[in-house]
């Protein structure tokens, strides 16, 4: 038996509006919609694993076991940019530092920058600096 390693090809995002996750998600990545197929529907494949959206009835309940980690030299601007594709902001994770957004149906993900940046033992970092206005 060989141990060939697997890779992840696809990700897939179950949700109740595909149409409306994959807009929000195309326009967020500069990668429009390619295709439809039954309940899914992909993006256009770009550096990394495809990206799917699934029809399923059920709503999300609860936090999500896995998040995208995006990335943006400007972490700000990308939270104005989130919340103008019709994400928002998730305020309760500010403490730890990092920019958590959700997209329209309520999916977490962060944005983060493109390059190295501290976190400490305790999973906290400060890449955004002092929000506060102070």
């Amino acid at each position: 038996m060989t141990k060939t390693p697997l890779t992840i090809k696809d990700l897939i995002i179950d949700c109740e509006d595909p149409e409306r996750l994959a807009a929000f998600w195309g326009e967020l990545l500069g990668r429009p919609v390619a295709a439809t197929t039954g309940p899914y529907i992909w993006l256009e494949r770009g550096e990394g694993p495809g990206v799917g959206f699934q029809r399923v009835a059920e709503a999300k309940s609860g936090k999500n076991r896995l998040h995208f980690d995006v990335a943006s030299p400007d972490p700000v601007a990308a939270q104005a940019r989130v919340e103008a594709l019709g994400g928002r902001l998730l305020e309760q994770y500010a403490p730890g530092g990092f920019l958590v957004m959700a997209d329209p149906e309520g999916n977490e993900f962060c944005v983060i920058p493109p390059g190295p940046f501290e976190v400490d033992d305790d999973g906290r970092t400060d890449y955004l600096g002092d929000r506060s206005g102070a």
